[in-house]
């Protein structure tokens, strides 16, 4: 992050974006359920896309899909919802915040709670200014850990849904230790500064051909049979977490 952000921004910034993150999670998943339901979409599609939404884009689809068994369909679907409306906010939220008088703080506050993906955050975070750009960078990687709960929550449900006999092997995400650990050697510095960097590129790559294996997978006659349904799930949940996040801050004062 910049240099514009002291310590005492940092502590602030945190703890205002867990508390504004509690209220979007919840207007995600609880009205993405009731979305989802009324538009009649399975819950794992409908989960796929409040995920994307709330949690960070395809990041959050990619890890929950394969503890839920999504079908390529659907992981689809989710992606294409989310990185749909990513662009829209990214020539959005700049003109948004400056026409409501925001402040740094408070846009990057917003942008980073209710943007989708880290990538767009950081986009729309940095177009309106500097600071603001930082602050939306970090409350996204706060917002990020959220990862790691709503996989192990998802875990349960599935298996409690599809009926299987609870085995702590099977119901528990192994890959969820590995990236705490590579996070952890990461954070420390036991990582040397180029191998990082190779490594990051790498999981670009990665996770660049992953998506291109799904989309090769991917039957668009299966697509078709659900018609707009999902891409209107995501507009109207990306609608929700935007305004749930403003009436948060506003609440707050911030706005």
């Amino acid at each position: 992050l910049g240099a514009s952000l002291s310590m005492r921004d940092i502590l602030t910034v945190g703890r205002l974006s867990l508390m504004v993150m509690c209220f979007t999670l919840l207007t995600c998943f609880g009205g993405g359920y009731l979305v989802g339901r009324s538009l009649g979409l399975n819950w794992k599609l409908s989960n796929l896309i409040s995920a994307g939404t709330g949690i960070c884009g395809g990041s959050a689809i990619a890890a929950i899909a394969p503890v839920i068994d999504a079908q390529d369909r659907d992981i689809a679907y989710a992606m294409s919802a989310t990185f749909l409306f990513d662009m829209v906010m990214i020539l959005m939220f700049p003109f948004l915040g400056h026409w409501l008088g925001m402040s740094d703080m408070a846009y990057g506050l917003w942008a980073g709670t209710a943007v989708n993906d880290t990538s767009s955050v950081v986009a729309a975070g940095y177009a309106f200014s500097e600071a603001a750009g930082d602050f939306a960078t970090m409350v996204k990687l706060t917002r990020t850990l959220s990862i790691i709960p709503t996989v192990l929550i998802f875990s349960v449900i599935n298996v409690r849904v599809e009926g299987e006999r609870v085995n702590v092997l099977t119901l528990f995400p192994w890959f969820i230790l590995g990236f705490l650990g590579l996070a952890l050697f990461n954070s420390v510095g036991l990582i040397p500064a180029a191998a990082s960097a190779f490594l990051k590129d790498l999981s670009k790559f990665l996770m660049v051909a992953a998506l291109a294996a799904i989309g090769l997978n991917t039957d668009f006659r299966e697509m078709q049979k659900a018609g707009l349904r999902p891409m209107l799930h995501g507009f109207i949940i990306s609608a929700l977490v935007v305004v749930a996040a403003l009436l948060v801050e506003m609440a707050m004062g911030l706005v």
